[in-house]
């Protein structure tokens, strides 16, 4: 956002849309595909908050998409708090609330914390972010978390794999749809990325936490919360293991 000064001086606001990466079509529908697409884009950041999204025609246009499917996916959008739309200002990323800015906060200042107590607040945390994924994900959450999957598979290096990996568990906070959770898994996955980069060293430690992770999506697909619980807990231990035995 920029302002610049009009005839009797005072500063006007000038509104500055955010180009939006091209869509990669995938099954099953385009406004699953596109809600998918956009959610994506702004849980990795890659859309920052208070960022301004172009119109409804511009975007439509430069997505490729009918007007139509994009109301729908922008509906689901709305529905998660992720955008919402001002008057004067079109559709705009929902930005950080008071209490997540508070949580974010308490990493200010904060050189290392232990690995132990971290993986430890891992476990506690994220098999119920798993359950809640379960009972709450939708079409779109189901289709980010595949197409992670499927970018998980084949040879990777250690530092993609790690990236992968960051990525799941962030979009399976994501599908929680609690955005106090999420921003608590940002935390936790700045504290825990010494320990992820050791349990993705060797390619076999790599295959077993895609193994784990295939699990877990097996389970939030059949909406079982109980079973991606279970998995969720079952991988972090099968990590706790690997690392104790290396």
């Amino acid at each position: 956002m920029h302002t610049r000064a009009t005839d009797d001086g005072q500063a006007k606001e000038l509104l500055v849309t955010t180009p939006v990466p091209p869509l990669a079509r995938r099954s099953p529908t385009i406004s699953v595909t596109l809600a998918a697409h956009l959610e994506r884009l702004i849980a990795t950041g890659e859309l920052a908050p208070g960022q301004r999204l172009p119109g409804e025609r511009e975007l439509a246009e430069q997505l490729a998409v009918s007007r139509a499917s994009l109301r729908e996916a922008m509906f689901e959008l709305e529905s998660k708090h992720l955008i919402e739309r001002r008057p004067g200002r079109g559709t705009v990323v929902v930005e950080a609330s008071a209490e997540q800015r508070a949580l974010e906060g308490l990493n200010a200042g904060v050189t290392g914390v232990a690995s132990a107590d971290a993986a430890e607040l891992r476990l506690i945390v994220e098999p119920s972010v798993a359950g809640l994924a379960a009972r709450r994900a939708t079409a779109a959450n189901l289709l980010q978390l595949h197409d992670v999957l499927d970018a998980s598979q084949g040879p990777l290096t250690a530092a993609r794999s790690v990236e992968l990996d960051l990525e799941f568990h962030l979009l399976l906070a994501q599908a929680a749809r609690n955005p106090l959770l999420t921003t608590l898994h940002g935390l936790m996955a700045d504290w825990t990325l010494p320990v992820r980069r050791r349990s993705h060293a060797t390619r076999a430690a790599r295959a077993s936490s895609l193994a784990g992770h295939r699990a877990i999506y097996a389970a939030v697909e059949a909406h079982d919360a109980d079973a991606a619980t279970a998995a969720m807990r079952e991988h972090l231990t099968d990590i706790h293991t690997q690392l104790k035995d290396a």
